[in-house]
């Protein structure tokens, strides 16, 4: 019963590791699952995948989801 929390690039760096398992709550969001998780601000335009699909921070997420942080991507 619970959320895989993956982190990737810098915000990664910035926590020091790759993820975590959080136990899955009723009516969590993943704004949520990074503030009980990272406990720091999140990076400014941080990108969130809930289950390999591009979602927002108030997206539900629930037992055996995988929540994704990215920091933004540019290119040229």
């Amino acid at each position: 019963m619970s959320i895989k929390v993956r982190y990737f690039a810098s915000i990664r760096e910035v926590l020091g590791r790759n993820g975590d398992e959080l136990a899955a709550r009723s009516g969590m969001t993943v704004a949520k699952v990074w503030q009980i998780t990272a406990q720091i601000d999140a990076p400014v335009n941080t990108i969130v995948a809930v289950n390999e699909e591009f979602s927002d921070w108030q997206q539900s997420v629930s037992d055996g989801d995988e929540v994704a942080f990215f920091p933004p991507v540019t290119g040229g």
